[in-house]
């Protein structure tokens, strides 16, 4: 798992190692300071003494003498200050580079879960609810980012500076060290339970993150629903309790994390009790030549360093426990393998947009008890239009996700230009084919920039033809910006007819060899329809036309109708031949048509 996630730190290795030497050239000098600072205060005490006599290397450069000498004492101080701005230096440097590394792994990382999303197929995204993925894109990768910068520096630091601390204390307290084999286990002890009975808390924390994002999303997506319904109140209250649940779960959490502090200052002010009551007596009796002062100085410095390192570790338990969670939730993502992929030696070209289907039979899980399409053969010619009509849940819009490959098959064969559409490479098959759903999309940007979506090289003559066609360049050129008019996100600013209109100018614009609207007129007027319909006629003679739809009128004129029912076809053939011997079309008609609605 370590090793799929440090292959997201790519060029951010450099700064990461820089860290790593600057926390410890920061953690040696840091760990000096009490040590100089009690060589002067020993030296303030007691003149006489030499007190560089435990450094041999610079032993014999000060004579003791019976009175302080003030080159003495500022050579102390100019050591300490040069000390002090070397730490203070190192430590910025790899705050500096620390953030760098993080920030730039957190962003490789971010981009390496969106990247393999976009190689899911619908099976795989069917799998992962969209909340959750996006839970997992921005607070699951929050959290490892956090959990990597405290990985680089902090668990780097606090090893090592309890460690030299440690030997330091010993050296310079001797016996005073004693009280840290009593303090240290208790603190690591007490941090360690009191770290893993907060854990189970945090845990759960994540899993209602996503329920959390899915009640946004349902509330912001459906806005307008939620206002028509007057359901204010109702959505209010339900976001309230799914974040109250968080609320709870993080506040038990962090009601046994908050035991660290006291703990922590137990065994501070117990070292410096023991350190106080301890090397005074040891001092008085030693007369200063076991310990001294300066010794209980450092030894007050260093137990606080010690103990503050355990804490610290600590803490980096309790990141690391929280971020394990969004760590598995993020390699789920990143070993998630598509269902779909390309063949060894894929077809590159689609000859034509003829569509075969071959005994084919359909369910979206390998689990699932029941086939969602069942021995379905079809055979259309290229440059065909087919309606397709249907019932709700009777299939239309699975069996035409066929096509483009957005599922494969169960069982059986679905052949476009005459080659299965498992041998095709992938992006080949789907620029060939172009959908229009009825829900389809727009995206933040002008209107220009959705329309290069089918080609992104169109020109602006091709952008106007394509939505003269789609009966949309009346309504585009009433807007003051005109084809400049800016879209908000998911085309909140136009009308359902209006979106669908732009969503069919999209398309032609891609000139696919099979275009499939699926239910993608329903919110324009019979007139515009049938407007639409004759542009394709013109502009796409040789594409084969898939039309899904709930109005006979919309279908009535194809060389092909599909009456589709429990995910089988029902009947077949054009429309004077369903009208005569089909019960399912002759009801749809009659009641679309009672009261002179459409024309046979």
């Amino acid at each position: 798992m370590f090793k799929k996630f440090l292959g997201s730190v790519r060029e951010f290795k450099t700064p990461t190692i820089l860290t790593l030497i600057f926390i410890v050239a920061e953690v040696v000098i840091e760990v000096f300071i009490p040590f100089v600072t009690a060589l002067l205060i020993s030296y303030i005490q007691t003149p006489s003494a030499d007190p560089l006599a435990d450094i041999s290397f610079l032993a014999g450069k000060i004579q003791p003498t019976d009175t302080l000498q003030m080159p003495v004492i500022l050579g102390f101080g100019i050591t300490l200050i040069i000390m002090a701005m070397l730490s203070l230096t190192c430590g910025g440097v790899a705050a500096y580079t620390c953030a760098k590394a993080s920030s730039g792994f957190s962003r490789n990382l971010r981009q390496d879960v969106f990247d393999r999303i976009q190689t899911f197929s619908f099976e795989n995204i069917d799998k992962f609810s969209s909340t959750s993925l996006v839970t997992r894109l921005t607070t699951d990768i929050h959290n490892v980012q956090m959990s990597y910068m405290m990985i680089i520096r902090t668990a780097i630091r606090a090893p090592l500076m309890l460690i030299f601390a440690i030997v330091m204390a010993a050296v310079m307290g001797g016996w005073l060290a004693m009280s840290f084999v009593v303090l240290v286990p208790l603190l690591a002890g007490g941090l360690l339970l009191i770290s893993r009975r907060a854990m189970p808390a945090f845990r759960a924390v994540f899993r209602k993150y996503d329920r959390l994002n899915e009640s946004i999303e349902e509330n912001v997506r459906g806005m307008r629903v939620v206002k028509g319904f007057s359901r204010e109140e109702y959505e209010k209250k339900k976001f309230g309790a799914a974040a109250d649940d968080i609320r709870a779960d993080f506040t038990r959490a962090e009601r046994i994390v908050a035991l660290n502090s006291p703990l922590m200052q137990v065994c501070v002010y117990a070292n410096m009790i023991f350190v106080m009551l301890v090397g005074s007596m040891l001092t008085l009796d030693s007369f200063g030549e076991l310990v001294n002062v300066g010794h209980m100085s450092a030894m007050l410095t260093y137990g606080m360093q010690i103990l503050m390192q355990l804490m610290m570790l600590s803490m980096i338990y309790v990141m690391l426990t929280m971020s394990s969670e969004s760590m598995k939730r993020i390699i789920e993502v990143l070993d998630e393998n598509s269902a779909l992929t390309n063949p060894e030696h894929p077809v590159m070209s689609v000859a034509d947009g003829s569509i075969d289907f071959d005994d084919v039979s359909f369910k979206y899980s390998a689990k699932a008890e029941r086939f969602a399409l069942s021995d379905v053969n079809l055979h259309i010619r290229s440059g065909m239009t087919v309606g397709i009509l249907g019932g709700t849940g009777s299939s239309k819009t699975t069996l035409v996700q066929l096509i483009p490959r957005l599922y494969d098959v169960t069982e059986g064969t679905v052949r476009v230009g005459g080659v299965d559409v498992r041998e095709y490479d992938l992006d080949t098959l789907r620029g060939a084919v172009a959908m229009v759903l009825q829900k389809n999309l727009l995206f933040s940007g002008t209107i220009k920039e959705n329309l290069r979506w089918g080609n992104e090289n169109a020109s602006d003559e091709e952008i106007v033809e394509a939505c003269r066609l789609a009966q949309a360049h009346d309504f585009v050129s009433s807007f003051p910006e005109g084809y400049d008019t800016h879209i908000e996100q998911g085309g909140t600013n136009v009308s359902g007819g209006q979106k669908q209109r732009l969503c069919i100018a999209r398309a032609l614009l891609k000139k696919p060899k099979i275009l499939i609207l699926d239910d993608s007129t329903s919110a324009v007027d019979t007139q515009t329809d049938a407007f639409i319909r004759a542009g394709f006629r013109s502009y796409i003679p040789d594409t084969t036309k898939i039309i899904i739809a709930q109005r006979v009128s919309s279908v009535q004129d194809a060389d092909l109708i599909l009456v589709m029912e429990n995910g089988k076809i029902a009947a077949m053939g054009d429309h004077q031949t369903l009208l005569a011997g089909c019960d399912i079309y002759q009801e749809i008609y009659t009641q679309q048509t009672r009261g002179g609605g459409d024309d046979e």
